[in-house]
């Protein structure tokens, strides 16, 4: 009996002290449990705030965009960019960017935000927007204008460029809403680039070289077709092989103008050559 008392104050207090450790341990295990759903929440509140926020200031960047206020609209694009860059916001304000300098006639650094877009998000639905931006840059960056020499003069590396372009959207979105306006530009370019040829021929056949005029017509003719200008390079080309003696190659050159644009100023020239040719 003593043994058995003595056995019961040796153990009573463990299953106590058992007891209280488990509410410790449990206790614990629910404010753990607490404070983890209160991280996700904390984690999923954070990442709507990211979402809401960058909203937020591209939509305060847009309006000084639309305002035209191109200081600011720059410098809060920027910021949007800057501190949202793993937000769609950011690709937008991108491409607002970009449209800012084009907007400003500032087209080579349009065209370089343009590009710099395309070749980061190759996979963005506003990749299409982009590259017709980029043609329509292109194209505008050739315009004429009378503070330069005559486009026949000029480098035309900007102009070969804006063919490359135009063409492979033209390419690549054959449904485009832009495909009209597209397919204008292009002829525009494809005229700029036969009429440059065919001055160089010109200016060859006056000084007597009739062989380097004759490669120059004959490659406008083929390369830029659909330029409009084809009657002229035909008439050209005529003249240049009477020159060379080619009657033959003169007469069916003057034939197929008559026969495929009958109705061209450059028709009356044509027939002039064939009575010459006829008298001859």
């Amino acid at each position: 009996m003593k043994l058995l008392t003595a056995c019961r104050r040796a153990v009573g207090p463990w299953p106590r002290l058992t007891l209280a450790l488990g509410s410790s341990f449990a206790l614990l295990g629910l404010l753990g449990a607490s404070s983890a759903g209160c991280n996700t929440d904390s984690h999923a509140q954070t990442a709507l705030d990211y979402t809401d926020n960058a909203r937020k200031d591209y939509e305060t960047a847009l309006a000084a965009f639309e305002d035209k206020n191109w200081e600011l609209a720059n410098e809060l694009l920027s910021e949007v960019k800057r501190k949202y860059a793993y937000s769609r916001y950011a690709r937008l304000a991108e491409l607002r960017l970009a449209d800012a300098n084009f907007q400003q006639d500032k087209f080579a650094e349009a065209i370089s935000g343009y590009k710099e877009f395309v070749h980061d998000h190759p996979n963005d639905p506003e990749v299409s927007y982009a590259r017709y931006r980029v043609a329509r840059g292109e194209y505008e960056s050739v315009s004429q204008s009378v503070m330069l020499p005559p486009l026949e003069e000029r480098d035309l590396a900007s102009v070969n460029d804006a063919l490359t372009t135009l063409r492979s959207y033209i390419s690549d979105y054959p449904a485009s809403e832009h495909s009209e306006e597209m397919r204008y530009m292009l002829d525009v370019v494809l005229g700029l680039l036969a009429r440059h040829q065919l001055y160089v021929a010109r200016y060859y056949l006056n000084t007597g070289r009739f062989d380097a005029a004759t490669m120059r017509c004959e490659y406008a003719l083929k390369t830029f077709k659909n330029s409009g200008l084809e009657p002229e390079g035909l008439v050209l080309l005529g003249e240049i092989y009477m020159k060379q003696r080619r009657r033959k190659d003169a007469r069916e050159v003057f034939n197929k103008l008559l026969t495929s644009y009958p109705e061209s100023a450059f028709a009356v020239p044509a027939k002039n050559f064939l009575a010459q040719l006829d008298k001859t």
